[in-house]
């Protein structure tokens, strides 16, 4: 629904062994809850008002407004990656965050020399840089050797595109002074 960072799930169970389910109400009971404003915002999603409701009118034109400002920044978000050397943003077919692939890391030794991953070498060197932090892609299970690139687009236009474009050029700075190849091609 493009509502990000509110968090809600469910789940359906059909034709289950009675034990089975037993078993799954105590694993799932020892998880953590969505807040009430997710459960909630769940209860829209899987039951929307529907035409004639007297909240009909307004969830229509708010769903529209997000999902239009989501498709919004997600072209934008490809457009400028796009421009990148060594960053390829396919189209999203949908208002959803869009996934840019990386271009592979070099053989950082200036990372090696700190200890560090490639990838959390980057991350720091990016915050000293540009003041913005991201998660090191090994914490999400990125593939072994490739840079992390923020994908989600939340913040305000105006400031989405100013941290895509210094992001793009620190990218480039980055690979530039680090690998012994220049910018590498995209990835596939």
């Amino acid at each position: 629904m493009g509502e990000c960072g509110f968090r809600g799930g469910y789940v359906e169970v059909v034709n289950m062994d009675p034990e089975v389910k037993q078993q799954l109400a105590k694993l799932v009971s020892v998880r953590l809850c969505p807040p009430v404003s997710g459960q909630i915002l769940l209860d829209a999603v899987v039951d929307p008002p529907k035409p004639g409701d007297p909240s009909y009118e307004l969830f229509i034109s708010e769903k529209t407004a997000v999902l239009s400002a989501l498709a919004h920044k997600a072209r934008l978000t490809q457009e400028i990656f796009n421009k990148s050397p060594g960053i390829r943003c396919n189209p999203c077919r949908a208002p959803c965050t869009p996934s840019p692939h990386r271009a592979a890391a070099p053989r950082l030794a200036a990372a090696k020399e700190q200890g560090q991953a490639p990838d959390m070498f980057f991350c720091m060197k990016l915050l000293e840089e540009t003041g913005i932090c991201v998660v090191p892609g090994s914490g999400f299970g990125q593939r072994r050797g490739h840079l992390p690139l923020p994908d989600d687009h939340l913040a305000p236009t105006e400031k989405l595109q100013v941290l895509l474009e210094k992001l793009s050029s620190f990218y480039a700075k980055f690979i530039k002074e680090y690998s012994n190849a220049g910018v590498p091609p995209p990835a596939p």
